[in-house]
């Protein structure tokens, strides 16, 4: 129990006479008379104190729903969200986050289930203690001795995973952390899986590392989970900024995206030279792949069968008019020129699902045919503005393999390009330049990046690692090759949804990347060439999961 407020009221007691438990769970308000008081005003004070206390805890503060100061520290924390940016402030106090109790600042929300949370952290100002602290926390309730885990970074730029196992429990050291060697950190990712959370952290540019999963019984399946600072010294407030906030709900592994129209989107623009990103527009129905229209000022998405743009700034989504295509998959691709949009539209009876590529004025119109036959994948433009790169099966045998293909837009006559043997092949894509196609393969026995000449000669493999890599993209300017990288216990040849998957970029010839984001996604991500006109932005889709 904590005793409430030290100020003297108006009338002649304080309320330093009664302590109050607030039970936000179940929403109840216990009294603990500590000496004999007027019932009636009392009550009636007390029940005003819990109204702005309600009423506080429930103001929506960007995501988040929940802004308290938990163990009720000396000084007092405060939680900003700043819409245009999109970032957070957090200001905190308290002696620490340890032993059997804790004081600290604490941005939340409940959230039921698995659940994966990911977001950028600094502390923007030199500290006063080396061990102040700020991360993600997850809750058994706010209580100051709640079970809880944190994945928390010090100031000292120690990085580290922390729990209690239980309500009241003294937290030990060193059995109750787990220590990553990696220091300063920027990532912190959470993720939660029944009883089971991972921590994983990255530094800026790299891949998330995790060092190891911790079993918690005591935290619940509806707890808590936010952002919080701690100043490590009862007198002193510290204040931490955090970016790039998201908080997905996974869904389980059977989980069918295909059929899925009810699904957290949020359509996405990122900065590649600093991370830093924006959602620019969110949604409960399922939307895929962005491309970036002429001018750079409009985003072009698909959605159940249509195509949708949308001001890249935000707003309300325009359909886009493909005249009878109206199953439109998330191929759909620009021609350098900025004059017309390629589509692959399913047609009902086709062998392989019918996927027809197809071209329409950038204006919209009425869809011109390119490939009579099919299964035929879009996924590229030639410089020559004349020429689409797909690709395709032209064997009708069961599982008989896809190469990449090009076709003249006017005859329609195509040129197969591959001829492997071995593996799956996608995602080809013309560079600005004219000289390369660059395209995805699993010849290896992993998916790894290729550019080969646009006559299907001199392939070269750019890419050589343990990831599964898609979509390679190159940027405008044809200095960047911006892909997605999916994880390493994936089939190779499939790109399946709803998985942890990261955004990178690269030299167009090759050479060291770049992880510029992480992401709840996969299918749907980035399928599409979505760089922004001056090579400086990409949009792409993540999905937040299930719905509340």
């Amino acid at each position: 129990m904590q005793s409430i407020a030290d100020s003297e009221n108006l009338v002649t007691f304080s309320l330093r006479k009664l302590v109050c438990v607030i039970d936000f769970n179940a929403l109840e308000l216990h009294f603990y008379f500590l000496k004999y008081m007027n019932r009636t005003f009392s009550i009636c004070l007390l029940l005003l104190a819990f109204a702005n206390l309600m009423s506080a805890q429930s103001q929506k503060i960007g995501i988040f729903d929940t802004a308290v100061d938990v163990g009720n520290p000396k000084l007092k924390g405060s939680s900003k969200y700043n819409a245009a940016t999109q970032d957070y402030t957090l200001k905190g106090a308290g002696y620490n986050i340890w032993f059997n109790r804790d004081e600290f600042h604490y941005l939340a929300s409940r959230i039921s289930g698995d659940f994966m949370v990911t977001a950028d952290f600094e502390f923007p100002l030199p500290g006063k203690e080396p061990h102040r602290k700020l991360g993600w926390m997850v809750r058994e309730s706010l209580q100051e001795d709640a079970a809880h885990l944190t994945a928390t970074i010090h100031g000292d730029g120690l990085t580290v995973a922390q729990w209690r196992v239980m309500r009241g429990a003294y937290m030990r050291d060193p059995q109750d952390e787990l220590f990553f060697p990696k220091q300063k950190a920027r990532t912190i990712q959470l993720e939660r899986r029944g009883k089971v959370y991972t921590m994983r952290i990255a530094n800026w540019g790299e891949p998330l590392q995790s060092y190891g999963s911790v079993t918690l019984e005591n935290i619940g399946n509806n707890p808590y989970v936010g952002l919080f600072v701690g100043s490590h010294h009862a007198d002193v407030i510290e204040e931490a900024r955090i970016w790039n906030v998201r908080v997905d709900r996974l869904v389980p592994a059977n989980f069918n995206f295909g059929a899925a129209d009810t699904l957290v989107s949020r359509l996405e623009v990122l900065d590649v030279s600093n991370g830093n990103r924006k959602v620019v527009y969110e949604s409960n129905q399922r939307f895929e792949a962005p491309n970036y229209l002429p001018g750079g000022k409009t985003l072009i998405i698909n959605s159940k069968g249509s195509l949708w743009t949308i001001p890249v700034t935000g707003g309300e989504l325009t359909k886009f008019n493909t005249g009878f295509a109206d199953r439109n998959n998330n191929d759909h691709v620009i021609s350098f020129d900025g004059k017309m949009i390629g589509i692959s539209h399913h047609r009902s009876g086709m062998f392989g699902g019918g996927s027809t590529v197809y071209v329409v004025p950038i204006s919209g119109g009425t869809p011109k045919l390119v490939t009579e036959k099919t299964p035929s994948y879009l996924h590229g433009w030639a410089a020559n503005n004349k020429e689409v790169y797909y690709v395709a099966r032209r064997d009708t045998a069961r599982n008989s393999p896809y190469h990449v293909f090009k076709a003249n837009i006017d005859s329609g006559a195509e040129t197969q390009l591959t001829n492997f043997k071995f593996g799956h092949v996608d995602g080809p894509e013309g560079s600005p330049d004219g000289q390369w196609i660059y395209y995805n393969g699993s010849q290896t026995g992993t998916m790894q990046l290729y550019r080969m000449k646009t006559d299907g000669s001199n392939i070269e493999q750019l890419t050589f690692d343990q990831y599964n890599n898609w979509f390679p993209h190159i940027s405008p300017d044809g200095r960047w090759i911006a892909y997605i990288s999916f994880p390493d216990d994936i089939e190779p040849a499939s790109h399946p949804a709803m998985k942890l998957v990261s955004l990178k970029i690269m030299p167009v010839n090759g050479g060291f990347p770049k992880t510029i984001a992480y992401l709840y996604g996969g299918q749907g991500t980035i399928n599409t060439p979505s760089w922004s006109p001056d090579s400086k932005q990409i949009a792409f889709v993540s999905y937040g999961g299930r719905v509340k």
